[in-house]
C-alpha cells in the first residue's frame, strides 16, 4: 500500500515537472527579443577647430521601445578633413571649417547627424559680393572671410547666413551657402543687410545690398 502511494506521488511529481517544462518552453516561444530597426544619432552640433563633442546613439526597436546603445556602435566621419571621430568611443574632433556627416552603425542599421566645424580664434568676419545690387529674378553669391590667427580664411560654408530685416518679400538667402535668390515680379526696390555669423564665437559681419526693379 505504501509502495502504491509512493508511486502515485512520483507520477504526480513527474507530471508537474513536465508541466513546468512545457510552460517554460511556451513562454520562451512567446516572448522574443525586439529587433533593432533604427538608430538616432546626436547631437547635431557646431564646434570650433580643436574642440571635441561626444556623440551618442539611441536604438529604436520594432516593439516601440528605445534604448541607449553603448559598446558595439561603429562610428565614422564622412569628411575626415573637417572632423575626425574615434570609431569606438564616438568622440568627434574638429579639424577645419566645414560640415561632416557622422554615422553610428550597429550591424546593418545606422543613423547620422551633422557636425559643423568653425574656425578658432576668429576676431572679425568680412562679407563681400560681386555686385552691390541686382534686379528681381537674379541671384547673388555672398562670401564670408574670417580673420583668425593673423590669417584670412574663407568661411562661407561654415557660417550662418541671414538678412536684416529677416523677412523680405521676394528675397531669400540660403542659411548654409550664402546664396541670395530673388523672384521675378518684385514691385518695390529694397535695401537690406546680408549677415554672416560664426555660431561658435558669435562674431558676425555684414554688407549692405539692394534689389532693384527690372
Amino acid at each position: 500500500m505504501r509502495s502504491s502511494t509512493t508511486r502515485k506521488i512520483q507520477l504526480l511529481l513527474a507530471f508537474a515537472a513536465l508541466a513546468m517544462l512545457a510552460l517554460s518552453l511556451g513562454c520562451r516561444g512567446f516572448f522574443v527579443n525586439p529587433t533593432l530597426t533604427g538608430i538616432t544619432v546626436g547631437p547635431t552640433a557646431t564646434i570650433q577647430q580643436g574642440k571635441t563633442v561626444q556623440m551618442s546613439a539611441t536604438g529604436n526597436f520594432d516593439d516601440g521601445t528605445t534604448k541607449a546603445l553603448g559598446k558595439g556602435v561603429f562610428w565614422s566621419s564622412a569628411t575626415d578633413t573637417v572632423a575626425t571621430i574615434d570609431s569606438t568611443t564616438g568622440i568627434v574632433t574638429g579639424v577645419s571649417p566645414g560640415t561632416s556627416v557622422i554615422t553610428g552603425a550597429l550591424g546593418s542599421v545606422s543613423g547620422t547627424a551633422t557636425i559643423t566645424v568653425t574656425l578658432a580664434n576668429i576676431t572679425a568676419i568680412k562679407v563681400t559680393s560681386t555686385d552691390t545690387s541686382i534686379k528681381y529674378g537674379s541671384t547673388e553669391q555672398f562670401k564670408a572671410t574670417a580673420t583668425a590667427n593673423g590669417q584670412q580664411v574663407d568661411v562661407t560654408n561654415s557660417v550662418t547666413w541671414t538678412t536684416n530685416p529677416s523677412s523680405i518679400t521676394d528675397v531669400s538667402i540660403d542659411s548654409s551657402t550664402g546664396l541670395l535668390t530673388t523672384t521675378s515680379g518684385g514691385t518695390t526696390p529694397v535695401t537690406f543687410f546680408v549677415i554672416a555669423t560664426d555660431s561658435a564665437s558669435g562674431i558676425s559681419g555684414q554688407e549692405s545690398f539692394t534689389v532693384t526693379l527690372q
